[in-house]
Protein backbone atom coordinates (compact mmCIF):
# COMPACT_ATOMS: atom_id res chain seq x y z
CA UNK A 1 0.00 0.00 0.00
CA UNK A 2 1.23 3.47 -0.83
CA UNK A 3 1.62 5.47 2.35
CA UNK A 4 3.15 8.77 3.48
CA UNK A 5 6.67 7.32 3.36
CA UNK A 6 6.15 6.21 -0.25
CA UNK A 7 4.76 9.57 -1.44
CA UNK A 8 7.51 11.48 0.39
CA UNK A 9 9.97 9.40 -1.64
CA UNK A 10 8.50 10.91 -4.80
CA UNK A 11 8.83 14.39 -3.28
CA UNK A 12 12.47 13.61 -2.45
CA UNK A 13 13.10 12.61 -6.07
CA UNK A 14 11.70 15.99 -7.10
CA UNK A 15 14.04 17.66 -4.58
CA UNK A 16 16.98 15.87 -6.18
CA UNK A 17 15.93 17.23 -9.58
CA UNK A 18 16.12 20.73 -8.11
CA UNK A 19 19.57 20.04 -6.66
CA UNK A 20 20.79 18.79 -10.04
CA UNK A 21 19.82 22.21 -11.45
CA UNK A 22 21.58 24.09 -8.65
CA UNK A 23 18.24 25.00 -7.07
CA UNK A 24 17.45 24.68 -3.37
CA UNK A 25 16.44 21.01 -3.17
CA UNK A 26 12.78 21.07 -2.22
CA UNK A 27 10.29 18.78 -3.89
CA UNK A 28 6.52 18.41 -3.72
CA UNK A 29 3.79 16.12 -4.97
CA UNK A 30 -0.01 16.49 -4.82
CA UNK A 31 -1.87 13.19 -4.42
CA UNK A 32 -5.57 12.37 -4.47
CA UNK A 33 -7.21 8.96 -4.50
CA UNK A 34 -3.84 7.23 -4.81
CA UNK A 35 -2.77 9.15 -7.92
CA UNK A 36 -0.30 11.96 -8.50
CA UNK A 37 -2.10 15.08 -9.70
CA UNK A 38 0.92 17.36 -9.68
CA UNK A 39 4.59 17.41 -8.88
CA UNK A 40 7.22 20.08 -8.69
CA UNK A 41 10.62 21.13 -7.50
CA UNK A 42 12.11 24.52 -6.83
CA UNK A 43 12.84 26.52 -9.99
CA UNK A 44 13.26 30.05 -8.60
CA UNK A 45 16.76 30.51 -9.97
CA UNK A 46 16.09 28.85 -13.34
CA UNK A 47 12.90 30.77 -13.98
CA UNK A 48 13.97 34.00 -12.26
CA UNK A 49 10.64 33.73 -10.45
CA UNK A 50 10.31 34.18 -6.69
CA UNK A 51 7.03 32.21 -6.75
CA UNK A 52 8.49 29.12 -8.45
CA UNK A 53 8.49 27.08 -5.24
CA UNK A 54 8.01 23.31 -5.45
CA UNK A 55 4.59 23.49 -3.77
CA UNK A 56 3.25 26.20 -6.06
CA UNK A 57 4.39 24.34 -9.17
CA UNK A 58 2.81 21.10 -7.95
CA UNK A 59 -0.45 22.86 -7.00
CA UNK A 60 -0.69 24.60 -10.38
CA UNK A 61 -0.13 21.33 -12.21
CA UNK A 62 -2.68 19.52 -10.03
CA UNK A 63 -5.31 22.21 -10.65
CA UNK A 64 -4.73 22.04 -14.41
CA UNK A 65 -4.95 18.24 -14.44
CA UNK A 66 -8.08 18.32 -12.28
CA UNK A 67 -9.60 21.08 -14.38
CA UNK A 68 -10.48 22.67 -11.05
CA UNK A 69 -8.67 25.00 -8.70
CA UNK A 70 -10.31 23.30 -5.73
CA UNK A 71 -8.14 20.36 -4.69
CA UNK A 72 -10.37 19.07 -1.92
CA UNK A 73 -9.48 15.55 -0.86
CA UNK A 74 -5.84 16.02 -1.89
CA UNK A 75 -2.68 15.68 0.16
CA UNK A 76 0.45 17.71 -0.56
CA UNK A 77 3.75 16.01 0.27
CA UNK A 78 6.70 18.38 0.51
CA UNK A 79 10.23 17.80 1.73
CA UNK A 80 10.45 21.04 3.74
CA UNK A 81 7.80 22.89 5.74
CA UNK A 82 5.92 25.31 3.47
CA UNK A 83 6.51 29.07 3.66
CA UNK A 84 3.78 31.70 4.04
CA UNK A 85 3.24 32.00 0.29
CA UNK A 86 2.94 28.25 -0.19
CA UNK A 87 0.64 27.81 2.81
CA UNK A 88 -1.51 30.56 1.29
CA UNK A 89 -1.66 28.59 -1.96
CA UNK A 90 -2.45 25.39 -0.07
CA UNK A 91 -5.32 27.07 1.77
CA UNK A 92 -6.69 28.72 -1.37
CA UNK A 93 -6.56 25.38 -3.22
CA UNK A 94 -8.54 23.76 -0.38
CA UNK A 95 -5.96 20.99 0.03
CA UNK A 96 -7.00 18.84 3.00
CA UNK A 97 -3.66 17.66 4.27
CA UNK A 98 0.02 18.62 4.14
CA UNK A 99 2.76 16.12 4.95
CA UNK A 100 6.26 17.55 5.23
CA UNK A 101 9.66 16.15 6.00
CA UNK A 102 11.53 18.73 8.04
CA UNK A 103 10.76 22.03 9.68
CA UNK A 104 12.01 25.34 8.31
CA UNK A 105 12.87 27.49 11.35
CA UNK A 106 13.61 30.53 9.16
CA UNK A 107 10.50 30.61 6.97
CA UNK A 108 8.09 27.85 7.98
CA UNK A 109 4.37 28.65 8.11
CA UNK A 110 3.16 25.25 9.27
CA UNK A 111 4.33 25.48 12.86
CA UNK A 112 7.84 26.97 12.93
CA UNK A 113 7.36 30.73 12.54
CA UNK A 114 3.62 30.71 11.87
CA UNK A 115 0.88 28.12 11.77
CA UNK A 116 -1.53 29.11 9.04
CA UNK A 117 -2.98 25.59 8.93
CA UNK A 118 -5.29 26.16 11.88
CA UNK A 119 -5.82 29.93 11.86
CA UNK A 120 -9.47 30.35 12.82
CA UNK A 121 -9.67 33.64 10.92
CA UNK A 122 -9.29 31.77 7.62
CA UNK A 123 -12.07 29.82 5.93
CA UNK A 124 -10.10 26.58 5.43
CA UNK A 125 -8.08 24.36 7.75
CA UNK A 126 -5.30 21.98 6.78
CA UNK A 127 -4.28 18.86 8.67
CA UNK A 128 -0.50 18.68 9.13
CA UNK A 129 1.80 15.70 9.48
CA UNK A 130 5.43 16.60 10.11
CA UNK A 131 8.60 14.54 10.17
CA UNK A 132 7.91 11.96 7.45
CA UNK A 133 11.38 10.92 6.29
CA UNK A 134 12.48 13.99 8.21
CA UNK A 135 16.12 13.06 8.65
CA UNK A 136 16.49 12.35 4.93
CA UNK A 137 14.76 15.61 3.97
CA UNK A 138 16.88 17.62 6.42
CA UNK A 139 20.08 15.96 5.17
CA UNK A 140 19.18 16.85 1.57
CA UNK A 141 18.86 20.54 2.47
CA UNK A 142 21.87 20.58 4.82
CA UNK A 143 24.22 18.96 2.33
CA UNK A 144 23.11 21.34 -0.42
CA UNK A 145 23.86 24.42 1.68
CA UNK A 146 27.13 22.94 3.01
CA UNK A 147 28.24 22.36 -0.58
CA UNK A 148 27.17 25.87 -1.55
CA UNK A 149 29.14 27.41 1.34
CA UNK A 150 32.19 25.33 0.39
CA UNK A 151 32.02 26.50 -3.25
CA UNK A 152 31.73 30.12 -2.14
CA UNK A 153 34.76 29.77 0.15
CA UNK A 154 36.76 28.22 -2.70
CA UNK A 155 35.77 31.03 -5.06
CA UNK A 156 36.73 33.60 -2.43
CA UNK A 157 40.09 31.89 -1.88
CA UNK A 158 40.73 31.86 -5.64
CA UNK A 159 40.05 35.59 -5.88
CA UNK A 160 42.23 36.42 -2.85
Amino acid sequence: MKDDVYWMGIALREANKAADLGEVPIGAVVVRDGSVLGRGHNLRESRHDPTAHAEMIAIRQAARRSDNWRLSGATLYVTVEPCVMCMGGILLARIDRVVFGCHDPKAGAAGSLYDLSADSRLNHRVTLTAGVRGAECAATISSFFASLRKRKRQQKDTID
